[in-house]
């Protein structure tokens, strides 16, 4: 490999900073043609930076053609690295703030799915008061797993973020925030959705289809408990009531999300007095570094917002 195709190798400037929040993005939207939205900027914008990238890397970082857009292996390890690269970038402009004594910067926030719809969750209220507080920094919300959250957390993508509690890392910190209950739901078409539920209980559950979530969580963490053998596996919540709304499966959905399929007679909690569970949500942020002072000032509001309103205090199921 010659010298002159490895800019990256001798020096980085703001040119090739640019360019690889590009390749970030187009990699996240899976196509350059995905990205042209998102980025704002002609596809044909798009393909010559990416080139330019490649070129003063050395390196072939995409495939692009009729059978899509994919990574190289190459390609992979350029995006991780960038990952990194950028997030450290983003920590150095907000400590820049902190030494100049003012807020401002970039904030990333990634919270657990389907939080918008619980009255306990009090998320937007807390962005609405620090829009007030701190109106120069930008904030940026992203929704992800259990896992992908407390991973960008520790990697420093992430600068808080909103999980249900599940098990602890002595590489973060967690404050409880507010709660939510699970229940369980049969839609349409399956047995249990029309039948008697007088009596039903664990017992019953684990003579049924159970449709749950496939990765380490509460809902895991009850299945293993109960002895609940998984039907179908699900990625999210959302994937949970698509299986439920088959007929062919039951499975615990948040009582505020399943509620508009429950008014529209599609789904029936079952057994709610005794087949449910509760859930407690908690920030989390890393143990060290220290957070920067919009992070802190984020912390406080989100921290007040739910003051308040404590979080539920249901006492787990009888099983």
């Amino acid at each position: 490999m010659q010298a002159r195709n490895v800019t990256l190798l001798g020096q980085l400037g703001d040119v090739d900073l640019r360019l690889l929040r590009v390749f970030k993005s187009v990699v996240e939207c899976g196509g350059m043609a995905a990205a042209e939205l998102e980025l704002n900027i002609a596809l044909s914008t798009i393909s010559r930076h990416i080139k330019d990238l490649e070129t003063r890397l050395g390196l072939v970082l995409c495939r692009r053609g009729r059978s899509g857009f994919d990574l190289t292996p190459e390609g992979q390890q350029v995006y991780e690295a960038a990952l990194s690269l950028l997030s450290a970038t983003e920590t150095f402009r907000t400590r820049l703030h902190d030494i100049h004594r003012r807020l401002g910067g970039d904030l990333h926030v990634a919270v657990f799915e389907k939080t918008a719809s619980n009255p306990q969750a009090r998320i937007a209220e807390a962005i609405a008061r620090f829009q007030r507080q701190v109106p120069s920094a930008r904030l940026h919300l992203h929704v992800g797993s259990i896992g992908s959250i407390e991973r960008g957390v520790i990697d420093g993508q992430f600068q808080l973020g909103i999980i249900p509690e599940h098990r602890s890392s002595e590489l973060l910190c967690y404050r409880e925030l507010f709660g939510e209950t699970m229940l369980l739901y049969a839609g349409q078409g399956h047995p249990w959705f029309g039948s008697p539920q007088s009596g039903l209980g664990w017992d019953d559950l684990r003579q049924q289809k159970l449709a749950a979530l496939g990765y380490h969580s509460p809902n895991m963490e009850l299945a293993h408990r109960h002895q609940l053998e998984r039907a179908a596996t699900a990625s999210d919540q959302e994937a949970v009531a698509t299986f439920i709304l088959s007929g062919c499966f039951v499975g615990f959905l948040p009582d505020h999300y399943a509620e508009a399929f429950v008014q529209a007679g599609r789904m029936r909690a079952i057994a709610p007095a005794v087949l449910r569970y509760p859930c407690r949500f908690m920030a989390i942020s890393r143990q060290s570094p220290k957070s920067s002072r919009l992070t802190q000032a984020f912390q406080q509001t989100l921290y007040a917002s739910h003051a308040g309103h404590p979080p539920s205090q249901e006492p787990p199921a009888l099983g």
